[in-house]
């Protein structure tokens, strides 16, 4: 099958927040600028996916549905098959998000005013789900050598030796910054945690979502010498793009941590994705890798094809490996601005992106663009990029 990778849809007056809020700021925007900001893609979903859900419609009863046989045999087949993790059907919780997932797991596994560990520059909502249930979100920032991430093990071991410090939550790959983490790199956070009584709860939407020249490595495998307490958040949302239909696979080995988890899910929150969502990520894990394999092509090309316009045109500015995500991690402290002046710089050449500074600690003066879209889109905001370049540094 050949997949439309290079029609833009307009999704102004959709809902789609991030197009509502770049059209009110500006209301006549030419037809090829699309936001580059939230981590959802410009692109058409897998027609796999659609064909699957009309025919669904068509034979289909829309009351009350659970998770099914084959929907927990696709999970598991698709773990096996993209991770070489082996996973039970029993382990698996259905959840409206991962963001569901990481509210129920703080409320579940800590009480007020513990501490929660992340490492920043993270995505937002870690921070968020933390202190919106009144616990201290205890920073680990990642080492910035030169736009090359590592993780101070020094300071994490000490953070997790602290009585307060509960849980962590692990971003892997790691969004904004794109880091895959390597097996070495988790096993030895994983054997930090096991050691201290601190509960791991990995996020791994990213996962399939891999790089040329990268491998993600599931946290159970990784981790077998020394396992502390985990659960793994999966979903399909980011691979096909259906974050609208709300469905993540948390998968929650230990029935202890299970059985609170469901519980906490049972009081505060509707216990399972709906049957679209349900039935969206079982025909995206059973039809769809070709689509991926391509779109992660795609992704790959947009990456090469802004850094070697960045080189070219924008000396000074630097930008992360991009191991995995679709999300480009690029430091703009060349254009000599603070962040509130860089932000305006940028929407008012009609890039919208996210400020770095929405990620907490080390994201002073960077941009997250996303690179999920047709290439003469991101071509376009190649250009829109320099042309702000070139102001502030004409300044």
């Amino acid at each position: 099958m050949i997949y439309d990778f290079e029609t833009l849809v307009s999704r102004k007056n959709t809902g789609s927040g991030k197009w509502d809020e770049m059209t009110k700021e500006h209301p006549n925007l030419p037809e090829n600028v699309a936001p580059l900001s939230v981590a959802d893609m410009e692109l058409k979903n897998p027609p796999e996916i659609v064909e699957g859900l009309k025919k669904y419609i068509d034979t289909h009863i829309l009351g009350y549905t659970g998770p099914t046989e084959e929907y927990f045999n696709a999970v598991c087949g698709w773990m096996r098959r993209r991770n070489d993790w082996d996973i039970k059907k029993e382990e698996i919780v259905s959840t409206h998000g991962v963001v569901t997932a990481l509210a129920v797991s703080v409320l579940a596994y800590t009480d007020p005013g513990d501490g929660v560990i992340t490492m920043p520059p993270v995505y937002y909502p870690f921070r968020m789900t933390i202190e919106h249930n009144n616990r201290k979100n205890v920073e680990c920032p990642l080492i910035n050598t030169n736009e090359t991430y590592t993780i101070d093990f020094d300071l994490f071991e000490k953070l997790c030796a602290e009585e307060k410090n509960k849980m962590f939550i692990f971003c892997n790959p790691h969004n904004p910054v794109g880091r895959v983490w390597t097996e070495d790199e988790i096993a030895k956070l994983g054997a930090i945690c096991a050691k201290h009584n601190v509960i791991v709860v990995s996020d791994e939407i990213h996962s399939d979502l891999i790089m040329p020249g990268h491998k993600h490595v599931a946290f159970a495998n990784a981790c077998k010498n020394a396992l502390p307490k985990y659960l793994v958040c999966t979903a399909p949302s980011k691979t096909f793009n259906l974050a609208t239909l709300q469905t993540s696979n948390i998968v929650i080995p230990d029935e202890e941590l299970r059985t609170k988890f469901q519980s906490v899910l049972q009081q505060h929150f509707t216990p399972s994705a709906g049957a679209l969502g349900l039935e969206a990520c079982r025909l995206g894990y059973t039809e769809c890798e070709g689509w991926l394999a391509e779109v992660i092509d795609l992704i790959y090309k947009n990456y090469k094809n802004f850094c070697k316009f960045i080189d070219v045109n924008c000396p000074g500015v630097t930008y992360s490996d991009l191991q995995g995500t679709y999300l480009m991690w690029i430091d703009c402290m060349t254009f000599g601005l603070d962040d509130e002046a860089l932000d305006k710089l940028l929407r008012k050449h009609d890039l919208f992106c996210d400020a770095g500074t929405l990620f907490s600690q080390g994201g002073t003066m960077h941009t997250r663009v996303n690179l999920a879209g047709p290439e003469k889109m991101l071509n376009a905001a190649m250009q829109r990029f320099k042309d702000a370049y070139d102001e502030a540094k004409n300044a």
